[in-house]
């Protein structure tokens, strides 16, 4: 990804994807908290980062937060700084090593055990004479079921090296690397690691236990953190199947441990017990506008800025970014899908500028795909919060209808929502909210 210094080179730099080690330093823009949660000593992330700091028994998170709204790249943003200071974050990325249509609690832990085994690999991590024999006991399985399993029972130590050596933690690794791919494409051997784990998830956890405490002593005390990404994208039936079933099971792993979550679902009666388990943090919209509907400088200022650190504002004709921006209401990933749909017209066109006439194509595009997701029976629920009804929300099943379809935005700070605003002006163009 590179700096845009023409408009044919946007697409590139407004990339969707969350910002990595490498990009962060040149594309990320600190200066967003404050905005998002109305106070320059309150950060989400900032909470999230000083309690992984913290040796704990009980030290797992669910994130909240909007799909698009950048949590994505401020948990990388954390992890380059966790590092910086001798901690090793490893990431998962669910939507990859998962099949998210069909998951189950036993997955997530394991792949927190092949998780933990690549970062005692990353740090020449020794595991002694018990640890693999209690991996090994673990995966005893008769032969015939699965081979790979077979392999990880099997385990052992060869050609007169002691267990204390790292290529055990190799040979480990190289099995798991074929479990993790089980897990996603084959149906058969993931039913029996998955019965392995049902069947056995507390010694399961004590395995993980083993070779995490390893590794923490290996760092002189620090312990590993391992990050859970695209969980906040399961479906809400799926979601609750893991989280609210197995939730003493997910946090009985002893170190640092952060899964996204659907912010919808926070408003269903069962995430109360799931803050019984899980320490909840949310990650907060960009507000555009204040809850009693005046224009948000801040963060009008605050987006502003991180468009600049990706191209020149004189790329785009006057008023185009402005209307782009509050159009997308503090949603990055409308933004940047507007911005790139914007860009692609213009080259198209031929201009050396995004002119008004791209933006609006680009924003009744994504006006299409929004509305694609309401039905006339939302209509009169929408346009109650449009008309001011932004906190005393009844039907709670519709807004978590209207929050995982990015129809409704959530604001923090003092929690009040939003209808998107291109939601609002195709409301206002079916007659059922006034024009201002």
């Amino acid at each position: 990804m590179k700096f845009a210094e023409r408009v044919i080179d946007i697409p590139n730099a407004f990339d969707p994807s969350p910002l990595n080690d490498e990009q962060l330093s040149r594309f990320y823009y600190e200066e967003t908290m404050c905005v998002r949660t109305g106070d320059e000593y309150m950060s989400p992330i900032a909470d999230i980062c000083d309690a992984c700091k913290q040796p704990s028994e009980h030290n797992t998170f669910l994130l909240l937060g909007h799909r698009g709204c950048g949590k994505s790249t401020e948990l990388n943003h954390m992890s380059a700084k966790l590092k910086q200071d001798g901690y090793q974050v490893l990431t998962i990325e669910c939507g990859v090593d998962l099949d998210l249509n069909n998951p189950l609690y036993a997955d997530l832990l394991i792949l927190m055990g092949e998780a933990l085994l690549r970062i005692a690999d990353q740090v020449d991590c020794e595991l002694d004479a018990n640890t693999v024999q209690t991996v090994r006991d673990f995966w005893s399985i008769e032969q015939e079921k699965c081979t790979t399993v077979a392999d990880l029972a099997s385990i052992q130590v060869e050609g007169g090296a002691s267990a204390e050596t790292p290529s055990i933690v190799k040979s480990l690794l190289k099995i798991f690397l074929k479990v993790k791919a089980d897990l996603k494409f084959n149906e058969e051997n993931r039913n029996i690691y998955r019965e392995k784990v049902a069947k056995r998830a507390g010694d399961w956890i004590l395995a993980l236990k083993s070779i995490a405490d390893k590794i923490t002593s290996r760092l002189n005390g620090k312990q590993p953190i391992i990050i859970f990404e695209d969980l906040d994208k399961l479906n809400p039936d799926d979601a609750w199947k893991v989280f609210y079933s197995y939730a003493k099971t997910l946090t009985g792993v002893p170190i640092p441990v952060i899964y996204t979550f659907p912010i919808a679902l926070s408003y269903d009666p069962r995430f109360a017990a799931l803050e019984s388990f899980f320490t909840p943090k949310t990650l907060p919209m960009i507000k555009l506008e204040n809850i009693d509907g005046s224009f948000n400088d801040s963060g009008y200022s605050t987006i502003l800025n991180i468009i600049k650190k990706r191209t020149h504002q004189e790329l785009f004709a006057d008023g185009v970014l402005k209307l782009l921006i509050t159009q997308t209401g503090g949603s990055l990933r409308d933004l940047f899908f507007a911005i790139n749909s914007s860009a692609q017209r213009a080259v198209r066109r031929e201009s050396p500028t995004i002119e008004l006439e791209d933006a609006d194509r680009a924003l009744e595009q994504l006006k299409t795909s929004l509305t694609r997701r309401i039905e006339r029976k939302h209509y009169g629920f929408l346009a109650d919060i449009i008309k001011g009804n932004r906190e005393q929300i009844q039907d709670r099943k519709m807004l978590l209808e209207m929050l995982q379809a990015n129809t409704v935005l959530e604001y923090n700070g003092k929690r009040w929502h939003n209808v998107h605003p291109l939601v609002v002006q195709f409301l206002k163009d079916q007659g059922l909210v006034q024009n201002d």
